[in-house]
Formats: C-alpha cells, structure tokens, sequence
C-alpha cells in the first residue's frame, strides 16, 4: 500500500538513520529539503520553497510521482534566489528518496531523474599557505584571548583541535566524535568515523602529539572539578563533549586574532592538510584514504587547486608569461 508522503519522507529517514547510518546532522538535511517540497504541494500559493516553512501537512497528502511538480519547485526556489548550491542538495535529496520509494514499491520510475540538476560554478576553495597555517597554529598559545584567565587555561585544547585539523585533515565532526581510547599516542594513530560511520586509522606526527600531552592535564583537572565522566577527548570547561559549533567559534576566534580573517572554518585546515601534502609529492590515493572519501573525484579537486597556483607561480615569474 502507497503510504502518504509525510508518512513516506518519515520511512526514508527511518531508513536512512537504521539502515545507512547517516549522521544526525545529515538526516536533518534531508529532512529540511524533503520538507520543503512538501511545503510547496501543500501550499503552492505561498513561498512554501523556503526550507524553514513550519506551515502543517496534511497528513494525507499523496505521495507525488509527475517530475513537473519538481521541475516546478525547482523553479520556485530560483525565484526565491536560491544558490544552485541548494538548489542541487534539495534535487539530490529528491533522487534519493524516489530510489528509496521505487525500491519500495511506491512509485515505478523516479522522477527527480528527469529533472536536470543547475549548473553551478567551479569555486575552489582558498588555502593557505604552509607558512600562513604554522603561524596560526603555533601563536595559539600566545594568543590574547578575550574571556579572561578561564579562556586563557584553554589554550593547550585549542592549540589540539587546530593540530589534528591540520595534521590529521580531520572533518569537525569527526574531530569532536573523538574519544580519547580510540589514540593511540604510542604508535601515533587515532582512529576517526567519518560519513556512514566508516572507520579509518590516520596518523599524527609529534606537533600534535605533544599537543595532546600539554593539554590532557588540563582535561582531566576540569572532569575532576566538575565530577565529570567522559570518554570525549575535546571537553568544554564544564567537561561536557564540544560541539561542532564550538570547534567553528573557536578557529574563527583565533583566525580573527592571529590573521583578521573571519573566513576561516575548520575545514579550510582540511583543505590546507590535503593540498600541502599534494604539493609535497604525496600521492592522490594515499590523499583519499587520509581524507576518507569514498570517490577519488573528490579528492581531485586539490590538483585543480594546485595547478591554480602552478600558474600563478608561471604567471608572476616567467619571462615570457
């Protein structure tokens, strides 16, 4: 029996969750872009394309199979100045929950196929320098934070989560999902989950290493001072887990200070880990194991990146450019 699409969209999610063990953060993606289209059949009179639309479903609404209602929505979210970014999530996600319904039985064919994806523009990403990314990381300690002395005693964390951004190419999640069993400081590996909860062993050289000394003194006082048990490596000053949004504030904060950059995110460390090892000879598969993609395309973009700055180099340098 077809279920409603409410009923439908709560399966998938279900599915995505037990089944493909998808993030929390990835399943509130797909449930903000499902529910967007939903919004739109249920409400096609008002700007039901914007993602935070808290208007009700009618709980019987028909699980919908033309691609012109699709089509449709797409085009509403370009109305609605939508980046082609978002526009290409919320279709992605459309493609995969029809794949999911005609597994099911729900629908024969997947509509979301016929509609083709925008265009979006080739931007790389900015990196730093080698030189730029050392300064930044070992002024951290120096920094004068504003906060006062509690700020302050936090440094030697601080001064770990930008070490295993950069020396480990660590995504955020996977930095904060980091307990403190899965290190080994003698053989110098860490063992991260990454997307869909896949394991992969990296390794970590001595900066980060004695990184991690200065500052397990300072986790286990605050654990102590709070009667706090956690097996979290990065703990906030009332030994809770940190959060993504913290390790974000926290690289900002210190980009901000040490180079008036407030562009600066976790995963511009990623981008830098990757690129300078490309650039140091390493090779793009020993990059995506680091990395932990699954495709070797997106790895490939770092030599789009350094061939970018081979030609600057060419173009600055060379007599004839």
């Amino acid at each position: 029996m077809k279920p409603s699409f409410p009923s439908a969209i709560r399966q998938f999610l279900e599915y995505l969750r037990i089944e493909r063990n998808f993030s929390p953060h990835t399943l509130r993606n797909y449930q903000i872009d499902l529910n967007a289209f939903a919004q739109f059949l249920a409400h096609p009179a008002s700007s039901a394309a914007n993602a935070d639309d808290k208007k009700s479903l009618p709980p019987d609404l028909p699980l919908p199979e033309d691609h012109r209602l699709i089509r449709d929505f797409m085009g509403r979210l370009y109305v609605s100045k939508n980046q082609p970014a978002t526009i290409a999530r919320k279709l992605a996600a459309l493609r995969s929950f029809y794949r999911y319904a005609c597994r099911e039985g729900w629908t024969k064919e997947n509509p979301a196929k016929l509609v083709s994806r925008p265009r979006q523009p080739q931007k790389l990403p900015d990196v730093m320098t080698a030189e730029q990314t050392n300064l930044l990381i070992n002024t951290v300690t120096a920094a004068p934070l504003p906060g006062g002395p509690q700020q302050a005693g936090l440094a030697s964390r601080d001064r770990l989560i930008l070490e295993l951004l950069y020396g480990c190419g660590l995504r955020v999640s996977e930095l904060v999902d980091l307990n403190l069993d899965r290190i080994d400081r003698k053989e110098g590996l860490l063992l991260a989950r990454g997307k869909g909860k896949k394991e992969r062993t990296v390794p970590f050289g001595e900066k980060a290493a004695q990184a991690l000394d200065d500052y397990l003194p300072l986790r286990n006082k605050i654990l102590l001072e709070h009667h706090a048990e956690s097996g979290a490596l990065l703990i906030n000053s009332r030994g809770a887990r940190l959060t993504t949004r913290s390790v974000a504030r926290i690289v900002k904060r210190y980009a901000l200070l040490i180079r008036g950059d407030v562009t600066l995110h976790p995963h511009s460390l990623r981008h830098a880990f990757a690129t300078h090892l490309l650039e140091e000879g390493a090779d793009l598969r020993a990059i995506q194991e680091l990395l932990g993609h699954s495709s070797l395309s997106s790895t490939q973009k770092y030599t789009r990146i350094s061939i970018r700055q081979l030609m600057e180099v060419y173009d600055k340098t060379h007599p004839r450019a």
